[in-house]
């Protein structure tokens, strides 16, 4: 893989990373709920989603599952229920995991690990960005595994330093020494952006 082709794969992927979406909102909820420490164990769920994900586009299993309209459908409404699941529960419960507001109640690292990964895995865009983005930084010519693995590698260090970076800001907003409406105002918005999410997410086809 070129240098050049390396960065713009990096540039892409950290665009994509960053931008606000369902695993950014819950991360950040997770940092204001309970702090970075704890939430390390849900960014460890996402980034073995990814690279999940990553395996199957390099095998080609990413393409079979996006040419298989009932599995995609699947793993689409899985992710649009829990979706939705997580702001319903951010709106009507103060005690939710995603209040955005220290709690002092902390989840098994087995419980944040599992709602990383399945927030991750069940987020369609992401299987359609390694499906029909990923393989275009490929350089056909060169060994793919090496590519992949680099790839792979890079892609999961920017995981953890952006979601890491949202952790922290969640955190910091929650304690911040915030009036509780102010952290309410927050909760009820991240609840109803996960919701929105869910509701965009239910409208994505397998179409490139």
């Amino acid at each position: 893989m070129e240098l050049q082709t390396f960065l713009i794969f990096a540039m892409t992927q950290a665009i994509v990373i960053a931008s606000p979406g369902p695993s950014a909102i819950v991360v950040a909820s997770q940092g204001a709920t309970n702090g970075w420490r704890t939430t390390v164990f849900q960014m460890f769920g996402m980034m073995v989603a990814t690279a999940i994900y990553f395996v199957m586009s390099a095998t080609g299993l990413a393409a079979l599952i996006l040419a298989s309209n009932l599995v995609f459908q699947i793993i689409k409404w899985v992710g649009v229920g829990y979706l939705i699941y997580l702001g319903l529960t951010a709106l009507l419960s103060r005690s939710g995991g995603l209040s955005v507001a220290p709690t002092g109640k902390v989840k098994s690292q087995k419980s944040l690990f599992l709602q990383g990964f399945v927030v991750e895995f069940a987020n369609p865009k992401v299987l359609l960005f390694f499906a029909a983005i990923l393989p275009q930084f490929l350089d056909t010519a060169a060994p793919i595994a090496p590519q992949m693995t680099i790839m792979g590698l890079t892609g999961a260090a920017m995981q953890f330093v952006i979601y890491s970076a949202y952790a922290s800001l969640g955190n910091k907003l929650a304690n911040g020494g915030m009036r509780a409406w102010i952290v309410d105002l927050i909760n009820r918005t991240a609840g109803a952006a996960l919701i929105f999410a869910g509701i965009k997410m239910a409208s994505v086809t397998a179409e490139r």
